[in-house]
């Protein structure tokens, strides 16, 4: 789902609010989350999940078409971790079988 998807969504299930006002809300929330995580802090929407910052420290790296050597910038990634309530929701809406391993005696 990409944001014009959810917000058409959303203005389908609350009919008295325009499109446009559903809009700025989901752009204000949006934004209010990246500020806060910007100032390094953490977001926990509960049964849903929570964001927050990881290090990632500076590594060796290459160009995989030329082959140069270079070391990455150091640099904060954002993690997300999912609730609970998430991961059962998930589980429960699978309706293919997980491949179980199969032994290599068979």
């Amino acid at each position: 789902m990409i944001k014009s998807e959810l917000i058409t969504k959303l203005a389908m299930k609350q009919q008295h609010l325009s499109e446009q006002d559903i809009a700025l809300c989901v752009n204000t929330l949006i934004d209010k989350m990246m500020e806060h995580l910007a100032d390094n802090g953490r977001i926990e929407i509960r049964d849903f999940g929570s964001f927050a910052l990881h290090y990632r420290p500076p590594r060796l790296a290459h160009n995989p078409r030329t082959g140069e050597k270079l070391t990455t910038e150091a640099k904060y990634a954002v993690h997300f971790k999912p609730g609970k309530a998430v991961k059962e929701r998930i589980n429960e809406s699978r309706h293919l079988p997980i491949k179980e391993a199969r032994d290599e005696d068979e």
